[in-house]
């Protein structure tokens, strides 16, 4: 285990050196930071002196290491637009969209496990075929189209649920919740829903697949043949089997839940680390799309991890390498 989790670490660094090596090549790509600072009321002189004094005239690998060597002390920059150093900036948005990609994962595990295992039980039944109809239809409709439909029936046709911004919150020990109040709550369901359009039928047509799979193998048809009880056959042994390659997918597209937050936080003004994204792209804060980026970075590489260590929880016979 040691020498697994000394692997990841290395993994780590080096895709964290990559992703901002991608960054720094990003950001001399989109626009000006001076002239987003300062407008156009400056002489081309004075620019240059700011130019100079922010280190942006600094050849490239000078202004790379520099930014490796900050980075180790946990100092990413300083935000051009909020005057703020860009991890606290990103620290302060992190909780809107961290809520947002909770309550969207348990949806997904809600409704996909369930109605995936039914699907793949009962093929022939109505119910699994409206199921696997509506997958078909969620996986061609875009998250921005289901946003605006879900805010159009329920927000203003209705007007059941709110669809602007992110309701009242609390804070408890510095994190800005929105768990802890009804509106809150209600402010979370659109975008949630929304959000879960896009990954839930690709899901449940998984979790089918793979429990269908299992249901036709050797060791299934043994214990059909030994005369266990159906429940014990079906979530016991089969469904236990299917959760190997569902939790793969499943840790994976959990970091990319961070990217597709991008769309659903601008079409419903939540106030979150994607809107942040895209205003830093519009005000060319190019040290706060760096610092996202390599937040980002490591979301993906701390969640692989994990889901490589649920591996030998699920099933005894996957061994993570170093634990020999």
């Amino acid at each position: 285990m040691f020498a697994f989790i000394v692997r990841r670490i290395i993994q780590a660094l080096l895709v964290m050196l990559v992703i901002g090596l991608v960054g720094f090549v990003i950001q001399n790509q989109i626009g000006d930071p001076v002239r987003d600072l300062v407008g156009e009321r400056v002489t081309p002189a004075e620019r240059e002196v700011i130019r100079d004094r922010l280190g942006l005239n600094d050849p490239f690998y000078v202004q790379y290491v520099r930014f490796v060597k900050n980075a180790v002390r946990g100092d990413l920059g300083l935000s051009f637009f909020y005057k703020k150093p860009a991890l606290e900036v990103i620290l302060s948005k992190a909780p809107a969209t961290i809520e947002l990609v909770i309550v969207t994962a348990l949806l997904l595990i809600v409704i996909s496990i369930p109605a995936g295992i039914y699907s793949a039980i009962y093929p022939k039944s109505w119910l699994s075929r409206c199921v696997m109809a509506f997958s078909t239809i969620g996986v061609a409709i875009p998250v921005f189209l289901t946003a605006i439909a879900l805010i159009y029936f329920f927000g203003v046709e209705l007007n059941w649920l709110p669809s602007y911004g992110r309701g009242e919150t609390v804070n408890i020990w510095g994190w800005e919740s929105g768990f802890f109040t009804l509106d809150g709550l209600k402010h979370l369901v659109l975008p949630c829903v929304s959000l879960s359009s896009i990954m839930l039928p690709l899901f449940i047509r998984l979790v089918r697949a793979e429990m269908m799979e299992i249901l036709e193998t050797e060791y299934i048809k043994f214990a059909w043949a030994k005369g266990l009880h159906r429940q014990r056959v079906w979530y016991i042994h089969a469904f236990k089997n299917t959760l190997l390659p569902v939790i793969t997918v499943f840790g994976v597209q959990l970091g990319i839940l961070f990217d597709f937050t991008i769309l659903t936080e601008t079409v419903f003004n939540w106030q979150g680390m994607g809107f942040m994204f895209l205003e830093a792209v519009e005000r060319s804060d190019t040290t706060l799309l760096v610092a996202y980026l390599v937040v980002v970075g490591v979301i993906f590489v701390v969640v692989n991890t994990i889901v490589d260590i649920i591996y030998g929880f699920v099933n005894p016979m996957v061994r993570i390498a170093g634990t020999k």
